[in-house]
Protein backbone atom coordinates (compact mmCIF):
# COMPACT_ATOMS: atom_id res chain seq x y z
CA UNK A 1 0.00 0.00 0.00
CA UNK A 2 1.01 3.34 -0.23
CA UNK A 3 1.20 4.42 3.64
CA UNK A 4 4.20 1.10 3.69
CA UNK A 5 5.89 2.12 0.42
CA UNK A 6 5.98 6.08 2.67
CA UNK A 7 6.98 4.26 5.78
CA UNK A 8 9.74 2.55 3.97
CA UNK A 9 10.82 5.79 2.25
CA UNK A 10 10.98 7.55 5.47
CA UNK A 11 12.91 5.20 7.39
CA UNK A 12 15.57 5.40 4.12
CA UNK A 13 15.89 9.19 4.75
CA UNK A 14 16.18 8.96 8.57
CA UNK A 15 19.92 7.84 7.49
CA UNK A 16 20.67 11.07 6.03
CA UNK A 17 18.39 12.98 9.10
CA UNK A 18 21.31 15.10 10.45
CA UNK A 19 24.01 15.19 7.16
CA UNK A 20 22.76 18.69 5.52
CA UNK A 21 24.47 18.46 2.86
CA UNK A 22 23.25 18.83 -0.72
CA UNK A 23 22.90 15.15 -1.49
CA UNK A 24 20.28 14.95 1.60
CA UNK A 25 18.56 17.93 0.37
CA UNK A 26 17.83 16.12 -3.15
CA UNK A 27 17.36 12.74 -1.49
CA UNK A 28 14.44 14.79 0.93
CA UNK A 29 13.07 16.35 -2.25
CA UNK A 30 12.88 13.53 -3.91
CA UNK A 31 11.01 11.33 -1.28
CA UNK A 32 8.29 13.82 -0.83
CA UNK A 33 7.71 14.54 -3.96
CA UNK A 34 7.78 10.77 -5.12
CA UNK A 35 5.24 9.75 -2.30
CA UNK A 36 2.99 12.58 -3.73
CA UNK A 37 3.07 11.05 -7.31
CA UNK A 38 2.80 7.26 -5.83
CA UNK A 39 -0.55 8.56 -3.51
CA UNK A 40 -1.97 10.93 -6.28
CA UNK A 41 -1.81 7.98 -8.86
CA UNK A 42 -3.28 6.31 -6.19
CA UNK A 43 -6.09 8.37 -6.22
CA UNK A 44 -7.00 8.51 -9.81
CA UNK A 45 -6.71 4.99 -10.34
CA UNK A 46 -9.14 4.01 -7.26
CA UNK A 47 -7.35 2.13 -5.86
CA UNK A 48 -7.18 4.81 -2.12
CA UNK A 49 -10.65 4.64 -0.05
CA UNK A 50 -10.08 8.13 0.77
CA UNK A 51 -9.61 9.85 -2.49
CA UNK A 52 -10.02 9.51 -5.68
CA UNK A 53 -10.53 12.28 -8.73
CA UNK A 54 -10.28 16.19 -8.26
CA UNK A 55 -13.74 17.06 -8.85
CA UNK A 56 -13.33 20.99 -8.14
CA UNK A 57 -12.91 21.21 -11.63
CA UNK A 58 -15.78 19.48 -13.27
CA UNK A 59 -18.19 21.74 -14.93
CA UNK A 60 -16.01 24.75 -15.36
CA UNK A 61 -14.10 25.58 -18.14
CA UNK A 62 -14.31 28.46 -21.44
CA UNK A 63 -17.55 27.47 -23.32
CA UNK A 64 -16.91 30.39 -25.71
CA UNK A 65 -13.65 28.25 -26.39
CA UNK A 66 -14.88 25.36 -26.61
CA UNK A 67 -13.56 23.74 -24.00
CA UNK A 68 -14.45 22.37 -20.44
CA UNK A 69 -13.23 20.51 -17.35
CA UNK A 70 -14.22 16.75 -17.27
CA UNK A 71 -12.29 13.01 -17.53
CA UNK A 72 -10.13 12.57 -14.24
CA UNK A 73 -7.77 15.29 -13.04
CA UNK A 74 -5.10 13.49 -10.55
CA UNK A 75 -6.07 15.22 -7.20
CA UNK A 76 -2.50 16.30 -6.08
CA UNK A 77 -4.04 18.44 -3.23
CA UNK A 78 -4.75 15.08 -1.20
CA UNK A 79 -1.66 13.50 -2.12
CA UNK A 80 0.19 17.01 -1.29
CA UNK A 81 -1.78 17.02 1.98
CA UNK A 82 -0.78 13.11 2.86
CA UNK A 83 2.96 13.87 2.17
CA UNK A 84 3.46 16.43 4.26
CA UNK A 85 1.17 14.61 7.60
CA UNK A 86 3.30 11.60 6.49
CA UNK A 87 6.63 12.94 6.37
CA UNK A 88 6.65 16.66 8.03
CA UNK A 89 5.18 15.36 11.19
CA UNK A 90 8.19 13.62 12.77
CA UNK A 91 10.34 16.26 11.88
CA UNK A 92 8.21 18.82 13.49
CA UNK A 93 8.06 16.92 16.76
CA UNK A 94 11.53 17.02 16.37
CA UNK A 95 12.09 20.31 16.14
CA UNK A 96 9.94 21.54 18.85
CA UNK A 97 9.19 25.38 20.09
CA UNK A 98 12.81 26.49 19.58
CA UNK A 99 13.75 24.51 16.75
CA UNK A 100 17.02 24.75 14.49
CA UNK A 101 17.96 25.54 11.11
CA UNK A 102 18.99 21.74 10.12
CA UNK A 103 15.54 20.64 10.51
CA UNK A 104 13.74 23.85 9.18
CA UNK A 105 15.86 23.15 5.89
CA UNK A 106 14.74 19.46 6.17
CA UNK A 107 10.77 20.42 6.26
CA UNK A 108 11.80 23.20 3.11
CA UNK A 109 13.37 20.37 0.99
CA UNK A 110 10.31 18.11 1.71
CA UNK A 111 8.40 21.09 0.36
CA UNK A 112 10.55 22.08 -2.63
CA UNK A 113 9.71 18.44 -3.57
CA UNK A 114 5.79 18.73 -3.34
CA UNK A 115 6.20 21.97 -5.21
CA UNK A 116 8.09 20.48 -8.22
CA UNK A 117 5.16 17.88 -8.71
CA UNK A 118 2.52 20.99 -8.70
CA UNK A 119 4.46 23.35 -10.44
CA UNK A 120 5.06 20.35 -13.81
CA UNK A 121 1.02 19.95 -13.38
CA UNK A 122 -0.16 19.77 -17.12
CA UNK A 123 -3.36 19.80 -18.82
CA UNK A 124 -4.21 16.96 -21.52
CA UNK A 125 -7.54 17.40 -23.43
CA UNK A 126 -9.83 15.01 -25.76
CA UNK A 127 -11.40 16.16 -28.89
CA UNK A 128 -14.99 15.69 -29.75
CA UNK A 129 -16.61 16.43 -32.25
CA UNK A 130 -17.88 15.52 -36.36
CA UNK A 131 -15.02 13.69 -38.21
CA UNK A 132 -12.13 14.83 -35.09
CA UNK A 133 -13.35 18.40 -35.77
CA UNK A 134 -12.23 19.14 -32.99
CA UNK A 135 -15.14 21.64 -32.00
CA UNK A 136 -15.63 20.23 -28.14
CA UNK A 137 -12.50 19.33 -26.13
CA UNK A 138 -12.60 17.94 -22.57
CA UNK A 139 -9.24 18.84 -20.81
CA UNK A 140 -8.07 17.21 -17.31
CA UNK A 141 -5.11 17.87 -15.27
CA UNK A 142 -2.25 15.55 -14.84
CA UNK A 143 0.91 15.08 -13.30
CA UNK A 144 4.39 14.76 -15.15
CA UNK A 145 6.09 11.77 -15.33
CA UNK A 146 8.33 11.48 -12.19
CA UNK A 147 11.03 11.25 -14.65
CA UNK A 148 10.73 14.68 -15.52
CA UNK A 149 10.15 15.55 -11.66
CA UNK A 150 13.71 13.79 -11.25
CA UNK A 151 15.61 16.11 -13.84
CA UNK A 152 14.00 19.50 -12.40
CA UNK A 153 15.09 18.39 -9.10
CA UNK A 154 18.49 17.32 -9.92
CA UNK A 155 18.71 20.69 -12.20
CA UNK A 156 17.56 22.15 -8.10
CA UNK A 157 20.01 20.18 -6.79
CA UNK A 158 23.02 21.54 -8.96
CA UNK A 159 21.83 24.75 -8.06
CA UNK A 160 21.21 24.73 -4.18
CA UNK A 161 21.89 27.20 -2.17
CA UNK A 162 23.57 27.19 0.84
CA UNK A 163 21.93 28.66 4.23
CA UNK A 164 22.94 29.48 8.01
CA UNK A 165 22.90 26.74 10.18
CA UNK A 166 21.67 29.48 12.75
CA UNK A 167 17.45 30.02 12.57
CA UNK A 168 16.73 33.44 12.84
CA UNK A 169 12.86 33.50 12.27
CA UNK A 170 13.16 32.41 9.02
CA UNK A 171 15.90 30.56 6.74
CA UNK A 172 18.77 32.52 5.91
CA UNK A 173 21.37 32.50 2.96
CA UNK A 174 24.88 31.95 4.29
CA UNK A 175 26.36 34.47 2.24
CA UNK A 176 26.00 37.92 4.00
CA UNK A 177 25.70 39.43 0.35
CA UNK A 178 23.05 37.49 -1.07
CA UNK A 179 20.51 37.79 2.16
CA UNK A 180 18.42 40.12 0.20
CA UNK A 181 17.74 37.45 -2.77
CA UNK A 182 14.50 35.85 -2.04
CA UNK A 183 14.71 32.03 -1.11
CA UNK A 184 11.92 30.52 -3.68
CA UNK A 185 9.66 27.46 -2.33
CA UNK A 186 11.23 25.19 -5.03
CA UNK A 187 15.12 25.88 -3.95
CA UNK A 188 17.24 23.04 -2.51
CA UNK A 189 18.95 24.33 0.73
CA UNK A 190 21.98 22.72 2.44
CA UNK A 191 24.09 23.63 5.82
CA UNK A 192 27.08 21.55 5.06
CA UNK A 193 29.17 21.05 2.40
CA UNK A 194 29.29 17.79 0.88
CA UNK A 195 32.52 15.28 2.09
CA UNK A 196 34.58 14.13 -0.80
CA UNK A 197 32.76 11.29 -2.16
CA UNK A 198 36.03 10.22 -4.11
CA UNK A 199 38.02 8.76 -1.22
CA UNK A 200 36.36 5.94 1.11
CA UNK A 201 35.47 6.93 4.58
CA UNK A 202 33.89 4.13 6.41
CA UNK A 203 33.11 6.25 9.01
CA UNK A 204 30.65 8.19 7.10
CA UNK A 205 29.88 4.64 4.77
CA UNK A 206 31.58 6.48 1.59
CA UNK A 207 32.97 3.66 -0.59
CA UNK A 208 34.89 6.28 -2.86
CA UNK A 209 35.02 5.22 -6.40
CA UNK A 210 38.81 3.40 -6.67
CA UNK A 211 37.77 -0.13 -8.37
CA UNK A 212 34.61 1.67 -10.17
CA UNK A 213 33.67 0.38 -13.85
CA UNK A 214 33.75 3.75 -15.57
CA UNK A 215 33.14 4.53 -19.37
CA UNK A 216 36.43 5.85 -21.14
CA UNK A 217 34.28 7.59 -23.72
CA UNK A 218 31.33 8.75 -21.70
CA UNK A 219 31.17 12.82 -20.54
CA UNK A 220 28.68 11.86 -18.28
CA UNK A 221 28.46 10.97 -14.84
CA UNK A 222 29.98 7.50 -15.70
CA UNK A 223 32.49 8.84 -18.04
CA UNK A 224 36.20 7.64 -16.16
CA UNK A 225 37.81 11.41 -15.95
CA UNK A 226 35.10 12.29 -13.77
CA UNK A 227 33.94 9.09 -11.70
CA UNK A 228 38.07 8.72 -11.23
CA UNK A 229 38.10 11.75 -9.89
CA UNK A 230 41.04 12.62 -11.78
CA UNK A 231 43.05 9.61 -10.47
CA UNK A 232 43.11 7.96 -13.71
CA UNK A 233 42.12 4.73 -14.76
CA UNK A 234 43.40 0.90 -15.03
CA UNK A 235 42.30 -1.23 -18.38
CA UNK A 236 42.43 -4.40 -18.48
CA UNK A 237 40.63 -6.83 -21.41
CA UNK A 238 37.78 -9.76 -20.70
CA UNK A 239 37.28 -13.00 -22.44
CA UNK A 240 33.72 -13.53 -23.19
CA UNK A 241 32.59 -17.18 -24.49
CA UNK A 242 28.79 -17.39 -25.08
CA UNK A 243 26.37 -19.77 -27.36
CA UNK A 244 25.72 -17.98 -30.91
CA UNK A 245 24.13 -18.63 -34.07
CA UNK A 246 21.96 -20.89 -32.79
CA UNK A 247 19.93 -23.54 -35.47
CA UNK A 248 16.98 -25.57 -34.90
CA UNK A 249 17.52 -28.77 -35.95
CA UNK A 250 14.52 -31.06 -37.11
CA UNK A 251 13.93 -33.04 -35.19
CA UNK A 252 14.43 -31.76 -32.33
CA UNK A 253 17.50 -29.98 -31.04
CA UNK A 254 19.17 -26.83 -31.21
CA UNK A 255 22.74 -26.49 -32.44
CA UNK A 256 24.70 -23.59 -31.84
CA UNK A 257 28.63 -22.35 -32.19
CA UNK A 258 30.53 -21.25 -29.30
CA UNK A 259 31.64 -17.36 -30.01
CA UNK A 260 34.14 -15.76 -28.28
CA UNK A 261 34.57 -11.82 -27.79
CA UNK A 262 37.74 -9.49 -26.26
CA UNK A 263 36.43 -6.61 -24.22
CA UNK A 264 38.48 -3.90 -22.94
CA UNK A 265 37.11 -2.78 -18.85
CA UNK A 266 37.82 0.35 -17.12
CA UNK A 267 38.33 0.99 -13.28
CA UNK A 268 39.20 3.28 -11.30
CA UNK A 269 42.97 4.09 -9.81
Amino acid sequence: SARKAARGIRELTALHCLAGTKESAFVYAVTAAGLVHAVTRSCSAGNVTECSCDTKLQGGGSASEGWHWGGCSDDIHYGMSFSRSFLDAPIRNATGKSGNGLLAMNLHNNEAGRQAVAKLMSVDCRCHGVSGSCAVKTCWKTMSSFEKIGRFLKDKYENSIQISDKLRKKLRRKEKSQRKIPIQKEDLLYVNKSPNYCVEDQRLGIPGTQGRECNRTSDGPDGCNLLCCGRGYNTHVVRHVERCECKFIWCCYVRCRRCETMTDVHTCK
